[in-house]
């Protein structure tokens, strides 16, 4: 592991470009950063695109369009060597708020003429100066409850506007310690190898003593929601996640990295999973369902202090046969 300083000097050059240019100027900044064949990887209903013009037609300048004045307010910023290929390429990764004003509907979305944020999280491979693949995942279903839309039943734990890391040290433009980053991996993997179980032998809640912190924050997404403690955790979320599935997979990553005391992962999808019903309050289904997720993790100590979660559950049930954005559509606001 080390500094990745050319790394993230493209990332920031392209998130600077992509700041400045006007809308009609978004597939040539792309271009200019992009491979070719860049692969890109988003929420339902853009999912995979390939290239740069078409990533700017599906979301860059409708995004733009549509949240006005657009500012990208970052929590954290990294960049890691990838353990999924042996430590072989190099990713920077970007998280925090998409701010604008919400002036012209997306997705079906109405505006609202008033401030939104769109969460997101960002993964780009860099290899010789150039993007070659990214993975962009935001929460949706939080604009659409900005927007007085209610796309899920009441959720399990609370939904806020997420603020960043505690400590307030997760954009890091200079180079980390390699060995922190290596106590963060470690750290990420114990906690992976325990989930990845669902049969301990503990109580959930002394499972998940084993890697996490007891004040441990998990910042998950809208319909599920934030929770505080382990405790609270095991009761808003952990628990009742496992008690409505049958026949998880194991977890797949495509990439896996850590610098300093952040690190983090995604999977195209990470497990698949058989909703035996009560998850986000809908019943049973027997179908099979994908979990694309990122998770972006804090560490303190040799545990683990704050997780931020995306998940695309539009894309989940989806599969499950809701279309969450079609049935807004035909929903007045609240």
């Amino acid at each position: 592991m080390g500094g990745f300083a050319a790394e993230k000097q493209v990332i920031r050059e392209f998130y600077a470009d992509l700041a400045r240019c006007d809308d009609d100027d978004v597939t040539g900044v792309l271009e200019r950063f992009y491979d070719a064949n860049h692969v890109w990887r988003g929420y339902h209903p853009i999912h995979e695109q390939r290239g740069p013009r078409a990533v700017a037609e599906s979301f860059w300048t409708p995004l733009r369009k549509a949240l006005r004045h657009m500012q990208r307010r970052e929590d954290v910023f990294m960049a890691g060597a990838n353990e999924i290929d042996g430590f072989q390429s190099i990713w920077v990764v970007s998280m925090g708020h998409l701010m604008g004003l919400f002036d012209a509907a997306w997705l079906g979305i109405p505006p609202t003429s008033k401030m939104a944020f769109l969460r997101y999280c960002e993964f780009n491979k860099v290899e010789k100066g150039r993007i070659t693949e990214t993975a962009m995942f935001f929460d949706i279903p939080h604009l659409m409850m900005q927007a007085g839309l209610q796309p899920f039943p009441p959720q399990t734990a609370a939904h806020l506007v997420q603020p960043g890391p505690m400590t307030h040290d997760g954009v890091m433009h200079d180079p980390q310690a390699a060995e922190e980053g290596e106590k963060t991996l470690a750290a990420i993997n114990a906690m992976i190898s325990d989930l990845g179980q669902w049969n301990s032998g503990l109580s959930l809640e002394d499972e998940l003593r084993r890697t996490w912190c007891e004040d441990m924050i998990w910042w998950g997404p809208a319909g599920i929601g934030a929770t505080y403690t382990i405790e609270r955790y095991a009761r808003q979320h952990s628990g009742p996640f496992r008690a409505s599935f049958n026949d998880r997979s194991k977890t797949k990553h495509i990439c896996r990295l850590a610098e300093g005391q952040f690190g983090g992962f995604f999977g195209w999808p990470n497990f698949t999973a058989t909703p035996s019903g009560g998850f986000m309050g809908m019943p049973a289904t027997g179908r099979p369902g994908e979990f694309r997720v990122i998770d972006i993790y804090r560490r303190e100590g040799d545990k683990l202090a704050e997780n931020w979660i995306f998940i695309d559950l539009l894309h989940f049930w989806n599969q499950q046969g809701v279309d969450v954005l079609a049935r807004m559509a035909q929903v007045p606001r609240t």
